[in-house]
């Protein structure tokens, strides 16, 4: 192992952003309840079991694209929508509809309370950087640049492949492997070559799936156990645990 705690043929570092990079993992989860919370009010009732912004958030929400997010949490109820389009306003009865509304409440979030980042990730992006290695972003978020820059982080990554640029290429999102394949495809580095770094279940599958060197979990919540039984190779709860300091 090398002294960033990586295996020693790793030649590039792919990482998440919400939760890994920056705190916003608990924003989308708050974005996720009020939407569903809401609509499940109307659909079903005042008395309608709401989302849980911690079990629902991490099986079905969390790490994937917004309307597979949808698509998979109203399933977990035996609810069904239309699809509908991207450009679907928010308050549109569609899978889209919903999930343009989750992205209004959170980009409301971030307006009014700002971004942080993790500063262990951002040393260990440091000294990544200052060992020679490829770096990509790899988020399914559409506002992933704009998230990036408010942070002062952009400047971490060689490739970005987000929300925007998998739509362009019509990439499906985690647990598929293609973003994270398309990231070392860009950066020119065998999957086997490639470290993950991931606070998601959807992540570790996408890890497993794709067949990457190494798979590093990040602990945000109290779910190692999960990102072990997903696919992590190792599982910290800051970056900062696997060495790397400058």
């Amino acid at each position: 192992m090398t002294q960033l705690g990586l295996p020693d043929d790793i030649q590039a570092c792919l990482f998440d952003l919400d939760g890994v990079v920056t705190k916003t993992a608990v924003v989308h989860a708050a974005a996720w309840k009020e939407t569903f919370d809401a609509f499940l009010r109307s659909h079903e009732g005042a008395g309608a079991r709401p989302f849980d912004a911690v079990a629902d958030y991490d099986e079905y929400v969390d790490g994937r694209p917004r309307a597979d997010g949808v698509r998979a949490f109203l399933e977990s109820r035996g609810i069904h929508l239309p699809e509908g389009t991207a450009d679907d306003p928010p308050d549109a009865l569609t899978v889209n509809g919903l999930g343009n509304r989750k992205n209004e409440l959170l980009l409301e979030r971030i307006r009014t309370g700002g971004v942080e980042a993790y500063e262990g990730t951002l040393r260990y992006l440091e000294a990544v950087r200052a060992e020679g290695l490829r770096t990509a972003i790899v988020s399914s978020s559409a506002n992933c640049r704009d998230v990036l820059r408010a942070v002062d982080a952009e400047h971490f990554f060689d490739v970005r492949i987000d929300g925007v640029v998998a739509a362009e290429r019509e990439l499906p999102g985690k647990p598929h492997p293609d973003t994270f394949l398309a990231a070392a495809h860009d950066l020119g580095v065998e999957p086997s070559r490639a470290a993950v770094f991931e606070d998601a279940q959807a992540g570790m599958d996408a890890g497993r799936a794709g067949g990457f060197g190494y798979v590093v979990g990040l602990d945000r919540v109290g779910q190692r156990d999960a990102l072990y039984a997903h696919g992590a190779s190792v599982v910290v709860t800051d970056l900062a645990e696997l060495g790397g300091k400058r």
